[in-house]
């Protein structure tokens, strides 16, 4: 067993496979940090390398945190039954990882947002490392992997426009075949219809 198939084979479960103290311990490390921590290399290189990463001049890796839960919702102050307020147990459209890549993305807009993956969480935060990729770099633009994205303006904003991974999964984007034939080439251009 290579030692990429072993390291995606402990974080398949990572409750089972990583010590419960060591999960708590690192947790708490990271909840003490600011909330974007560029980090020297990947903490989990097999999901990173399996979105893009590379380990040269351009590309960038931060750690963000992002709140757990459903939509944080205000009380509406009008004549209506409590349970038809509608504060709780409404979970937004939009996934939690997208937020994390939005923040980001804003955080470094110099740089664009190739892909994310999940790091950790506990009871409060989830944890996400964004892998950021430098346009102007010219260690980038000569790659082959990494030039598509330097290339013009039609690839700013990814993370805004649901251009990344968790981006085209809550576009609904994943599916193929039968019934998705209006998410296609948008949920907007087909007025709404597809999900």
């Amino acid at each position: 067993m290579g030692i990429h198939k072993h390291i995606s084979g402990v974080w398949k479960q990572p409750k089972e496979n990583i010590p419960s103290r060591y999960r708590r311990d690192r947790m708490a490390g990271w909840r003490r940090e600011p909330v974007f921590v560029r980090i020297d290399k990947p903490t989990r290189i097999d999901a990173a390398r399996r979105v893009g990463y590379k380990a040269k001049q351009g590309v960038v890796v931060v750690r963000t945190r992002v709140r757990r839960g459903g939509l944080r919702k205000g009380k509406i102050h009008m004549k209506r039954k409590p349970s038809k307020a509608g504060i709780n147990k409404i979970t937004m459209a939009k996934s939690i990882q997208r937020i994390a890549e939005e923040r980001t993305a804003r955080r470094y807009p110099n740089l664009e947002v190739l892909n994310s993956y999940w790091v950790g969480e506990d009871g409060k935060n989830k944890f996400y490392e964004i892998i950021l990729v430098d346009p102007s770099h010219s260690a980038i633009s000569s790659d082959k992997a990494f030039s598509w994205i330097s290339t013009g303006s039609s690839h700013r904003g990814r993370a805004f426009r649901g251009k990344t991974g968790a981006g085209k999964r809550g576009r609904g984007l994943l599916n193929k075949g039968k019934g998705a034939e209006k998410l296609r080439p948008s949920l907007k251009a087909n007025k709404n219809r597809g999900k």
